[in-house]
């Protein structure tokens, strides 16, 4: 009975000792080296780079200010922009501090573009699921077109133009809403 205990115990430790080092090492080092091969740049964060300089992810969503009236403005983040604490709020929709919050962001882009707060779209006051959301509404990047053309002193056609090169539609053809990458939009801006 002792043998047979501890002949399974041996046999356990085997497998654990096996599995460890296919599913903890081994798997995790292949998917890796496939990712790097074939799949380089978006397996490492899709980094956008200017003139050698690494300037931003363009899956993770960066901070423009809402006081800095020269770059478009993404959405509202919950996880302050930081892609290690990627996470919600988990306010739900009739949260007091949630709506008190879309509240605070619709009257600041409401002065901020010289609008209704009837005409500010719902992504423009709220944070994503991940808060990371690199990506606006085509609707709320055409209501900070006159303001970013101002500040800059382009022609709005021009910003306009920028806004439409920068907007990507539905995946496939059907899935999800046609989307303007902020970050490559401002990178844009600044070439300009």
């Amino acid at each position: 009975m002792k043998n047979d205990f501890l002949r399974q115990s041996v046999a356990g430790l085997k497998v654990l000792l096996v599995m460890t080092v296919v599913l903890g090492v081994a798997y995790p080092a292949a998917v890796w080296g496939i990712g790097q091969v074939a799949f380089h740049g978006r397996s490492n964060g899709q980094i956008v780079s200017v003139s050698g300089k690494d300037r931003g992810s363009s899956i993770i969503g960066q901070d423009f200010p809402l006081t800095k009236t020269q770059w478009f403005h993404g959405r509202a983040s919950a996880a302050g922009y930081d892609g290690l604490a990627s996470a919600a709020s988990n306010l739900g929709p009739s949260n007091p501090d949630l709506l008190k919050a879309i509240r605070e962001r619709q009257q600041q882009i409401a002065k901020i573009e010289g609008v209704d707060v009837s005409k500010i779209p719902a992504d423009a006051v709220t944070a994503s699921a991940s808060g990371l959301d690199p990506y606006i509404s085509p609707e709320y990047a055409a209501l900070q077109v006159d303001r970013v053309a101002m500040t800059r002193g382009l022609d709005a056609s021009v910003v306009r133009g920028l806004v439409a090169d920068s907007t990507t539609g539905r995946q496939i053809g059907f899935l999800g809403e046609p989307k303007v990458n902020v970050l490559v939009l401002n990178l844009a801006l600044e070439r300009q």
